[in-house]
């Protein structure tokens, strides 16, 4: 028996026995089903009891995992409307602190402060599986469409908590391989979101040969599920397609002969852990393990999606581009080469210009991987022709460079400055855009960006 199944066990003991103290022994369950939701959350946050607090905690989350749609919509709400911050304890910290800014005014504001289903949030983390029940709970949470204030305020509380609860410090590195346990392979297939993994065949392509790897970050309360993996191809050259990471006849080689790893794919797989990053960490840690034991590997390099560009560029695209709309563009040469030509500067323009709202890159991609302090490295023109990557990116991948000695300063550029750092080949790029809106003088032209494009991609046709 392994130590968490051990644990798992002890808890559902101390579990069960509190519900005999707590509900009347043998009628146990019958009398617990008679006391509706929220009486038992109240229960439970005056409880002082270990094992009775444990069974409380058991009962509502077995409640609310029997609960229809509605009904768990219906608990949600109530956790907002009837567990916030008490008002009157709150009104009072309040004034206390408006007349003495004391350590011991603000520590009690804080208190007062603090929505009574955060404290509950916790104690219900202590019945058996009560972490993985949670992160359900806030997967149910975030599907919602209520996108009230409540949906706001609920969820605030779940990602403080689990920010906490799911920090680093918990989490461990898991080599994932051909010899690892069947349950755990079979969610890796399942979680797969970038390039789809067809059955075990492919499964086996992608971590038995010498020259692939795959890592995945583990928490001890989620044992066998893990939260976020990485697959990693071992090369001679960075890639600029995906099908030269995955295709079957490629060849192999020795894990020792490869200077360059490739991060071909990054999946998070808890829906109910959205916003809670590990990929950051997963991405660094990885690199020093594989520093360490592969000593000939130089270039760390990702084959990255681009999944708002399509987006992106509709917001501004002509009518009179009609050759994105064939989905055999690709196989004309003439077509093909055109197309190129004006993408790539408008994609240059998508990465090192565009922001959101907040000043962030437009991509998400993008934002993860340059926040974590790599390079904008290249552009590839029909990266990946898969049917998800036309209809997101008309194919368009991209190669971030993770140079250990440079990732601080990467990092400070786009978090003080708002910079982009990237490659002097992406660069000259986005020169040529500019050169196209200034008409060959080298003066920022003043059009509207949807004209440019018009005119760009449109060749200026009406």
């Amino acid at each position: 028996m392994s130590e968490a199944s051990f644990f798992t066990d002890m808890l559902q003991s101390i579990t069960d026995r509190g519900r005999q103290l707590l509900f009347s022994g043998a009628r146990a369950t019958q009398v617990a089903a008679k006391v509706d939701l929220q009486t038992l959350c109240e229960m439970l946050l005056s409880s002082r009891g270990e094992a009775s607090g444990m069974a409380l905690a058991a009962e509502i989350l077995d409640r609310w995992g029997a609960l229809e749609s509605e009904g768990a919509q219906k608990f949600l709400l109530m956790l907002h409307e009837k567990f916030g911050p008490d008002t009157t304890k709150l009104d009072q910290a309040i004034d206390k602190y408006r007349a003495d800014k004391s350590s011991a005014a603000i520590i009690a504001l804080h208190q007062a402060a603090e929505p009574r289903r955060q404290e509950l949030l916790r104690r219900l983390n202590h019945a058996p599986n009560g972490t993985a029940k949670l992160v359900r709970m806030r997967q149910q949470l975030l599907a919602s469409k209520d996108q009230s204030a409540g949906y706001h305020a609920l969820d605030a509380d779940f990602t403080h908590l689990f920010g906490s609860w799911f920090n680093r410090g918990f989490l461990t590195l898991r080599p994932i391989d051909w010899t690892t346990p069947a349950y755990i392979l079979e969610k890796i297939i399942k979680y797969e979101a970038v390039h789809e993994i067809a059955g075990w065949e492919e499964l086996r392509r992608r971590l038995a040969p010498a020259d692939r790897r795959c890592f995945a970050f583990f928490h001890p309360r989620l044992a066998d599920e893990p939260l976020v993996f990485v697959e990693v191809a071992l090369t001679r050259s960075v890639p600029r397609a995906i099908g030269d990471v995955l295709d079957e006849g490629r060849e192999q080689i020795n894990a020792d002969e490869a200077t360059t790893a490739v991060f071909y794919s990054i999946s998070n797989c808890q829906d109910g852990l959205r916003g809670i990053s590990f990929g950051n960490f997963l991405i660094k840690q990885v690199v020093e393990d594989l520093r360490r034991d592969l000593p000939g590997l130089k270039n760390f390099v990702t084959l990255s999606p681009v999944p708002g560009f399509a987006r992106w560029l509709a917001k501004a695209r002509p009518e009179t581009l009609t050759a994105l709309d064939d989905p055999n563009w690709p196989d004309d040469k003439k077509t093909a080469t055109e197309v190129e030509r004006v993408l790539l500067p408008l994609a240059a323009r998508y990465f090192l210009v565009e922001r959101t709202p907040e000043g962030r890159p437009v991509d998400p991609v993008a934002r993860f991987h340059l926040g974590n302090g790599a390079r904008l490295e290249r552009l590839n023109f029909l990266g990946d022709r898969s049917a998800k990557a036309m209809q997101q990116a008309h194919g368009l991948m991209v190669n971030y460079l993770y140079k250990l000695d440079d990732i601080v300063a990467n990092h400070e550029a786009l978090a003080q400055r708002g910079e982009v750092i990237a490659s002097p080949a992406v660069k000259s790029l986005l020169n040529q855009n500019d050169e196209s809106r200034s008409g060959g003088n080298g003066q920022q032209g003043s059009r509207p960006f949807a004209q440019i494009v018009n005119s760009t991609l449109g060749g200026g046709r009406k």
